[in-house]
Order: structure tokens, then sequence, then C-alpha cells
């Protein structure tokens, strides 16, 4: 009986050791999850850019309308010559890591017929 319960302690107490480990271990699972979101909506959203850019409406305002409000404050978007490029910074829980975690995409598409880019 004795060594049963000494076995339950130790399998406790090994359990309560591991704990931050695991908590870190989702901490970094999450952050990977924000950073791949993030670079999907500026894929999205470079790419609605210049498909307005395409049909001769302004590209940075299209860009960053497809963009979901909470990462419109946490972007930059630049539209030159048909280029458009829109830069996401991640939620994380420093500003540090968020600038260090940065993400950006960039589409290109031709000025319509009869407008200079």
């Amino acid at each position: 009986m004795r060594s049963d319960r000494g076995s339950r302690a130790q399998a406790s107490i090994e359990l309560i050791a591991a704990l931050p480990a695991l908590a870190l271990a989702a901490a970094l699972a999450l952050q990977l999850l924000l950073v791949g979101y993030s670079l999907t909506i500026a894929d999205g959203a470079a790419e609605a850019g210049a498909l307005a850019g395409a049909s001769g409406d302004d590209e940075r305002r299209a860009a960053r309308e497809a963009l979901p409000g909470w990462a419109r404050g946490r972007s930059r978007v630049t539209a030159a010559d048909g280029r458009v490029r829109v830069e996401v910074r991640p939620p994380a829980p420093l500003a540090a890591v968020a600038d260090a975690l940065t993400v950006s995409s960039e589409a290109w598409s031709r000025a319509p017929s009869g407008r200079e880019p």
C-alpha cells in the first residue's frame, strides 16, 4: 500500500512540474497560429488592392477595407506602380515580439488600358 501511495504522489508532483512547460508550448502554438492567420489576411488584402488597381479604383483603400477591423490599426499598406504591399503585425503579448513577427504580402496588377500607373 505504501509504495502505491508514493508513486501517486510522485506522479502528481511530476504533473505539476510539467504544467509550465505545457503552458509555454500552448502559448507558442497559439502565437504561430496568429502569425499564420495574419499572413493569410495580408495575402487577401494585397490581392484585393491589386484587383482594385486593375479596375481603376484606389488600391490602398481596397486593401485596408479587405482587412478585419482588428488588423487595420496593426497594418501598413503601400501601393505604387501596380504593386500593393500589406504588412500586418500579429497580436502578441509584447510589442517587440509583434514587431519581430511582422508578416507581409505583395500583389501586382497592370493598370487598366489608357491609364498610367
